[in-house]
């Protein structure tokens, strides 16, 4: 990544997704479409995803993690052994948290066939001549949603069983060339930053690549989950050995981000300045601004572009309008750093 210019731009995940993809995945589940119609549904996705960035002039992209049928999370549930879904208790009404299937361990938690993020970036890799990254749900972001049920003292317990799953993918992600690794975790608000870098670390143990830990708020629905402030685990997840913190602050109108001047400790920050939760358009002025005001408080070198969060609740023609908004308030600012 020794070419990429000033300022980088990326992407936190997900890609919008096209109405076909969201109805074609629906006719798998009811049983109408064969493992060959789901793989090219796949595939096609996967091929729209890293088009759509590579016009768009996105530096780093990933596969817009578009063979994860159920969400950035959920479609590993299904995959891994030791867990058992639990009914959920209310199914009526407007969609919230409380609406997400929630799990009970019943064994030991493991993926002993991976969980196929290795699959996601071998295609991807023999699919662009962009820089690339690859990205995975944390320890805590898995664990969360488990119960322990006597077969593990806590989620914290349950989120380190996961960290061991997460290394090997990880280690095989390496293997397989990648070099750019993102972890997302939830701000969770019940666990300390020194916790969550203690997991990251046993997540992230002997692997040989760039780093990224990404703070989510959540997303789903384009909903936040938890209370939206980074105070509480800084200057604690410094402890975390990652080479660069993905933090949110288009949603929340640049909050907190005068803390990062305090906050860092020369580090990476990849920089959340497009709103997936709004369907506000930013303009690349608007971009711009976003940036500069980060730039008041982190050294350029030192600060990568992304959105807030994966554009995996938002529509595909706005995710696209706001990554080019993204690419091209960026390059304003390049023009402003560097003459060029």
């Amino acid at each position: 990544m020794s070419d990429l210019p000033i300022l980088p731009t990326t992407v936190v995940g997900s890609h919008g997704k096209s109405g076909w993809w969201h109805a074609c995945k629906d006719l798998h589940a009811q049983g109408q479409w064969g493992p060959y119609d789901l793989a090219e549904l796949l595939n096609d996705a996967a091929d729209i995803a890293i088009l759509d960035q590579e016009r768009a002039g996105v530096d780093i992209i990933t596969d817009g993690e578009a063979r994860r049928l159920d969400g950035y999370v959920d479609s590993y549930y299904a995959i891994i052994q030791g867990i058992r879904a639990l009914p959920v208790a209310r199914q009526a009404g407007p969609w919230g948290y409380d609406q997400q299937t929630r799990y009970e361990a019943i064994g030991t938690i493991q993926a002993p066939t991976g969980l196929g993020i290795v699959q996601e970036f071998t295609y991807l890799r023999d699919h662009t001549h962009k820089a690339l990254k690859a990205t995975c749900a944390g320890p805590l972001t898995f664990g969360s949603r488990i119960l322990p049920n006597n077969v593990y003292k806590n989620t914290v317990e349950i989120a380190e069983e996961f960290a061991h799953v997460i290394n090997a993918e990880l280690k095989a992600l390496v293997a397989a060339g990648a070099t750019f690794l993102q972890l997302d975790e939830p701000a969770r608000g019940n666990v300390s930053g020194e916790e969550m870098a203690r997991l990251f670390n046993l997540a992230t143990d002997g692997v040989n690549a760039k780093l990224a830990l990404h703070i989510c708020f959540g997303n789903r629905f384009g909903r936040a989950r938890f209370k939206r402030s980074y105070s509480e685990y800084f200057p604690g997840v410094l402890e975390a050995r990652a080479d660069q913190f993905v933090l949110e602050y288009a949603s929340r109108e640049m909050a907190e981000i005068a803390q990062w001047k305090d906050w860092h400790d020369g580090r990476e920050l990849g920089a959340g300045i497009i709103d997936v939760k709004s369907f506000y358009p930013e303009s690349p002025e608007d971009v711009a601004e976003r940036l500069r005001t980060v730039l008041r408080y982190a050294a350029p070198e030192k600060v990568y572009i992304n959105p807030d969060c994966g554009f995996g609740w938002s529509p595909r023609n706005m995710c696209v309008g706001k990554l080019q908004a993204m690419v091209a308030g960026t390059q304003i600012v390049r023009q402003e750093l560097t003459g060029r």
